[in-house]
C-alpha cells in the first residue's frame, strides 16, 4: 500500500507564494508520473500539473506560467511551487500516483487564497 503525505499549504494573499510536497512510501518512485490535483468547494477535482519519469511537465491552461511542477527522487518528493497566486486557486490540493491500474491519492492540503 502506497501513502501519499501533501504538506505545505495555508492561506496566502492573493500574489503571493506557497510551495507543496508530496512525500511517497513507493519503492519505485522515480519510475512513476506524479500528478497534483485540486478541488475547490462544490467543483469537480482537476488536474493541475503532471511530471513524467523523465521530468517533462504540463499543466493545465489556468496555472501556466505561475505554477512549476518537479521531483526530487531521492527523497520521494514531488513539489508544486506556486506563484502569483488569485483567489481561484483556492482549493484542496491533492497528490496522485497511479501504479498500473491501482490509484493512490494523498489526505490533501488546503491553499486559500484571500485578503
Amino acid at each position: 500500500q502506497v501513502q501519499l503525505v501533501e504538506s505545505g499549504g495555508g492561506l496566502v494573499q492573493p500574489g503571493g507564494s506557497l510551495r507543496l510536497s508530496c512525500v511517497s512510501s513507493d519503492s519505485s518512485f522515480s519510475h512513476n508520473t506524479m500528478r497534483w490535483y485540486r478541488q475547490a468547494p462544490g467543483q469537480q477535482r482537476e488536474l493541475v500539473a503532471a511530471i513524467t519519469r523523465g521530468n517533462i511537465t504540463n499543466y493545465a491552461d489556468s496555472v501556466k506560467g505561475r505554477f512549476t511542477i518537479s521531483r526530487d527522487n531521492n527523497k520521494n518528493t514531488v513539489y508544486l511551487q506556486m506563484n502569483n497566486l488569485k483567489p481561484d486557486d483556492t482549493a484542496t490540493y491533492y497528490c496522485h500516483l497511479r501504479i498500473i491500474i491501482r490509484e493512490y491519492w494523498g489526505q490533501g492540503t488546503e491553499v486559500t487564497v484571500s485578503s
